[in-house]
Order: structure tokens, then sequence, then C-alpha cells
């Protein structure tokens, strides 16, 4: 293997306007830009541009020295010896400086602020690589020369080798492992970054997402958000994203649209997902059944623990929560009876869950207006209230976290809010 002989490393932003000279000592110009081929590990410089509104460059091969001072040629300069931009080349400072980047390390966006540069010969070859590029603010304040400032903060660097070349000139720069990353970060890291975004960046970054990961993404992200992302987006995409997210929170965000753009994605998703958000959509705002999820787990009175615990395998990964367990009759869905998760895992497995459960309901109706909600979960503690109609049929639960994005939006009351955040004792269902 030949020995590798590093000629020089520099970053873009010094080497930018600085300027060029032939062998005989004439200026020819200044660095404006590079051309890169990325078609490798690293994109590698193909070309020199030399002054502005040109397309030609000067080949790397004609460089005699590079440094921080500037550009020096090996032969006089000659039009004849420039190369033109190809198709498969792009700029530097017009494609790749201030991209921007996922930082998962940091769960957030970041920018390409300058990046740095390798000159080196191995055997008979030349070649000028791009090795990596600086996201944080050192790298920003050496493009305006006052990175002095930091001196003491160490530069933060990503590896071009762990990126992947660009689909087109326009896209967004993407991390080789992204995907399998992004599925192991939090939802509102994920919906974090989302609202970073611009429009045109978002559907770039969303197509990257499974639909569950996008689902449980953007339902973290604010409503106005998510309303300009589903309006931009595939119908057919849309409505699998919706199916995947809870059905009150599909239907606060239809709510949002267009009727005729909230009917189309209706009407693509699945009949019995569809109808469930329907449903929710039915009720005025400040009601609670406006509020609830129909993602709760009920089981009949007659069911053994055995069996109940052997069905609520079956149905927690689709849940909004398993704490409470609630109890049916056979012949309809009337709320007779509360269970905790607790309660069930102790009892004896041929124990029959309606003699478990706890009969002192506490309930809301669908009707009922929002202070009374807030007014039931903070009385009586709990994680969450279940939703009866006026024959006491079961017709969804709120959890405690629907209560405080609904009814507390304003969280710089912090007395009132820490109640929400105190450790929570289990009520009485």
């Amino acid at each position: 293997m030949a020995q590798v002989d590093v000629l020089g490393e520099f970053f873009f932003s010094r080497v930018v306007g600085k300027p060029i000279t032939d062998a005989e000592g004439r200026k020819v110009g200044r660095i404006k830009d590079m051309a890169v081929r990325w078609d490798s590990i690293c994109p590698r410089v193909t070309g020199i541009k030399y002054a502005k509104g040109v397309q030609s460059h000067i080949d790397i091969n004609q460089i005699e020295s590079w440094d921080e001072s500037g550009l020096k040629l090996r032969g006089s300069f000659s039009a004849e010896k420039l190369t033109l931009l190809k198709d498969d080349e792009i700029y530097v400072s017009k494609w790749l400086m201030d991209k921007q980047v996922i930082d998962l390390k940091g769960s957030k966006l970041v920018r390409v602020n300058d990046i740095k540069i390798s000159w080196v010969r191995h055997g008979e070859t030349v070649d000028i690589i791009l090795v990596s590029f600086d996201i944080g603010l050192r790298g920003l304040l050496r493009r305006v020369g006052m990175d002095f400032l930091v001196k003491e903060n160490e530069s933060s660097f990503i590896g071009w080798q762990f990126v992947k070349p660009l689909e087109s000139k326009t896209a967004s720069l993407r991390l080789s492992q992204e995907q399998d990353q992004l599925k192991r970060m939090h939802p509102a890291d994920i919906a974090d970054i989302i609202e970073d975004l611009d429009h045109h960046e978002r559907t770039d970054f969303l197509d990257n997402l499974d639909n569950q990961t996008a689902a449980e993404a953007l339902a973290k992200v604010d409503l106005d958000t998510q309303v300009k992302i589903i309006e931009q987006m595939d119908p057919e995409r849309a409505s699998d994203i919706l199916e995947e997210m809870p059905p009150d929170e599909a239907a606060d965000l239809l709510g949002e649209l267009t009727e005729q753009r909230s009917s189309e994605l209706l009407n693509l998703m699945e009949p019995g997902e569809a109808e469930d958000v329907r449903d929710l959509m039915s009720y005025p705002e400040d009601t609670a059944g406006s509020l609830m999820t129909t993602e709760y787990i009920a089981f009949p009175i007659g069911m053994t623990v055995e069996e109940t615990i052997n069905r609520l395998r079956e149905l927690a990964p689709s849940a909004e929560t398993i704490y409470y367990l609630y109890v049916i009759g056979e012949e309809d869905e009337s709320l007779l009876g509360v269970l905790s998760l607790r309660d069930l895992i102790v009892a004896q497995p041929d124990a029959v869950i309606g003699d478990l459960m706890n009969t002192r309901i506490i309930s809301v109706n669908h009707h009922d207006d929002n202070r009374k909600v807030l007014e039931v979960v903070s009385k009586y503690n709990l994680l969450a209230v279940p939703v009866v109609d006026d024959q006491n049929i079961l017709q969804g639960i709120i959890t405690v976290d629907d209560v405080i994005e609904t009814l507390m939006p304003n969280r710089s009351d912090l007395k009132t809010f820490s109640w929400f955040m105190l450790p929570r004792r289990p009520g009485r269902g």
C-alpha cells in the first residue's frame, strides 16, 4: 500500500477569497469555490473556481502549493487547461455549506458551519478531500474571523464518511445510520427536529420515517405545524400516518383542515379507524367527548385473571394506558367496575375479574364540560378517567396528560402546573 503524505490541511472558510498565482507570479484570480465529486466515502475536490460568474475550473493537478495564504499553480495559467463543471459535480459553497443535518447525539438540527479539507498524496496520485464539517459555534465564528473569541472551545466535527451522498443538489444531508437511530429517539426529540425544519425539508425528512414513527412524532408537534404538514403531504401517506395516531389526536388535526381535505383523508383511512375519528369529531370542542381517546382496554365481567392477562398482552401495544382496566357487561359495554393492573397481576389465575373489580367508579359523561373533567381528575388523583354516555356505556377515557395539554396551555402558572407533575397515587378509577 502506497504511503499517504498530507500536503496540507485547512478550513474552507480560511481559503475562500485567497489569491491564485501561476508559476510566474502573476495573479490569475481568487478562490471563489470548489467543485467536488461525491462518488466515494468522502467528497473529492475536482476543480477550483477562480472567478465569479465562470463555470470553468482549475484542475487540482495544476496545483503546486496551497495554504491559507493562497494557491500557486505549477505552470502558467491557460484557459485551455480549464475544465467545466460536470453533471455529477457540485459546488461546496452553494450546495454543502450551511446545509442542515440532524445531530443524532444531541437530538437536534445543526448546520454545516465550516468544512475541513485535506490535501494528500498517495503514490503518484494527489487528492483534495473534504474530511469533516464543523457544526459548532467555533466553525460559525471562524467564517467571520472571530473564532478567537471561543478558542478554548473544541470544534464539533462530523466526518463526511458518516453522511450519505446527496440524492439531489437541494436535498438535506442524511447520516448513514439516520433512519435506524431515529427509531430509537424519543418522539418528542424527533418532533423538535421537525419543527426546526422548513416546509420543504420536513417533507423530505418525514419520507425517511416509517408511518408509526412519523405518527408518534407528529403527535408531539404543535397543532398548527401538524396541519401544515398534513396539507402538503400526499393523501395516501397522510391517511396512513393518521391511522397510526391516537384517534383523539387525529380528530383534533382533521378538525383543523378544510372539510374537503378532511373528508378525503377519512375516506382513505381504514373504515374502523375512520369511524372512531368521525365519532370524536362530532363532539363540541369543550366537552369530555372531544378530549377522550377510544384506545382503552375493557374486559367482560366473566373473564378469569389468566384469560384477561393473555388478552392484555395482545391489546396493550395499541392502548393509551393499561394502568386501569375497565370491566364491562357481557351483553353490552356498560361500565361495571375498574381494576388496577397491580390487582390483576397479584390475583389467582382462576379468579374472575368481576369479583376483583372496584365498583365505586369515578367517571364523567361525554357531554360534561372540560372544567368538570379537570375537577374530577384533580379531586380523585386519577391517571385516567372513563367517559360514559347517558346509558353508562363506556365511550373512551381521558388521560391526565390530555387534561394538562388541553386545559392548561399556559404552563407559566407553576403553582398549578406543579400539582400535575407530582408523582401520582392510583385513584379509584
